[in-house]
């Protein structure tokens, strides 16, 4: 395993997940604003700025620059069960 995914608790990063899988977990909506950043709402939702890309991956969409203010995107939660879901997936490849 990388260091890089191993720093983020994670085996390899899923590039797409369909909406079956989404289904299994737990997500809240949030309204994209002016001034939103993945990794302040990770700070605000899993007190760790660094799981940032948790929120860009489950949304499908990697750069900021891809949400467009008003957007409904979706946390999931609780953290170590997106992680768990993450690490046990037979569908999950590199990022």
């Amino acid at each position: 395993m990388s260091e890089r995914y191993e720093n983020r608790k994670v085996k390899t990063l899923a590039k797409a997940m369909d909406a079956s899988a989404r289904a299994q977990l737990v997500s809240v909506p949030h309204i994209w604003k002016l001034g939103d950043r993945y990794y302040k709402l990770a700070d605000e939702f899993y007190d760790d700025p660094t799981f940032w890309w948790v929120i860009a991956w489950y949304n499908q969409k990697p750069l900021e620059s891809d949400v467009k203010t008003g957007t409904v995107i979706y946390v999931p939660t609780p953290l170590e069960d997106v992680l768990e879901f993450i690490n046990n997936k037979g569908n999950v490849s590199s990022y």
